[in-house]
């Protein structure tokens, strides 16, 4: 029997959706470990720190083993992806794409990435029908402004999200 296949699927989190969910689930068909990356990502202003998100990430998924058995961790990165990966022992990284318009960036970065660490492969997985339009962005711009929610993120990740606005909206409040 070969090494374990350990696979790495990075991301913002910001917050986890049922559509990266989706990709949680298939991605752990397809390695023995998956390892979801929370991504330090400071330059895109993320709602939740780092912290939180991964224990937003844990507790939405918490305990979470496919149909093979495959664990499925939560880590946080701040450092370079394929760093990153090697660190953990990784060979594939898992990227979801939802439209045509993700394909051009996450090309390049594939590009990149297999220029930095030929050893690691990318994997693409396509997002299902369900969950193609769903973002971290629009379900965040959705909720602020009082629309549903609930069919793009789960009842804890959406109560999560909703005391994170009322705290801000008080604190606006308090400040004025």
């Amino acid at each position: 029997m070969g090494q374990p296949r350990i696979g790495i699927y990075p991301g913002t989190f910001d917050p986890i959706t049922y559509g990266h969910q989706d990709i949680i689930q298939r991605a752990a068909r397809i390695v023995d470990r998956l390892i979801v990356a929370v991504a330090s990502n400071a330059g895109k202003g993320p709602m939740f720190s780092v912290d939180e998100r991964v224990a937003l990430v844990r507790d939405d998924i918490g305990g979470w083993k496919t149909s093979a058995g495959v664990a499925i961790e939560v880590q946080p990165f701040d450092t370079l992806l394929m760093n990153f990966a090697v660190s953990c022992g990784a060979g594939v990284i898992i990227r979801g794409l939802r439209a045509v318009s993700d394909f051009e960036y996450e090309f390049q970065m594939a590009g990149m990435n297999s220029r930095i660490n030929p050893d690691v492969e990318t994997v693409f997985l396509m997002a299902s029908e369900r969950c193609q339009f769903i973002s971290s962005r629009f379900v965040k711009e959705i909720g602020r402004l009082g629309g549903d929610i609930s069919s793009f993120v789960s009842p804890l990740v959406q109560e999560r999200l909703f005391d994170r606005w009322a705290a801000e909206k008080a604190e606006r409040e308090f400040e004025l």
